[in-house]
């Protein structure tokens, strides 16, 4: 692939991210922050570094296996792997305008 077509498969990568939503703020991962970064190999693999809320999240299990599933539905990608950091933490200060407008905090 050349870059500008691992751009834009990266791009249709945080299109689907952003259909999934924490299940306790009504927000999207990616808006709220949760999302680091996204990679895209030539070998059609999809690697996302993520975070959540709190180490202690509920969906600590069952989100980035759903970050997962959806991104390897993209027929451009073969394989998908997260991986979970708390490093940094995450605060309310990684959320987009967006997330903070949606939530009433500006």
């Amino acid at each position: 692939m050349t870059d500008r077509e691992l751009e834009e498969v990266g791009d249709k990568i945080i299109r689907v991210i952003k259909t999934i939503y924490d299940p306790e703020i009504p927000v999207d991962i990616y808006e709220l922050g949760l999302i680091y970064d996204v990679f895209v190999s030539e070998e059609n693999n999809a690697k996302i570094l993520m975070t959540l809320t709190s180490p202690n999240c509920p969906v600590a299990e069952s989100l980035p296996r759903e970050v997962e599933d959806k991104v390897k539905t993209l027929k451009e990608i073969d394989n998908c792997e997260v991986e979970i950091t708390f490093d940094p933490t995450w605060t309310s200060e990684m959320m987009s305008e967006e997330a903070k407008l949606e939530l009433g905090m500006l």
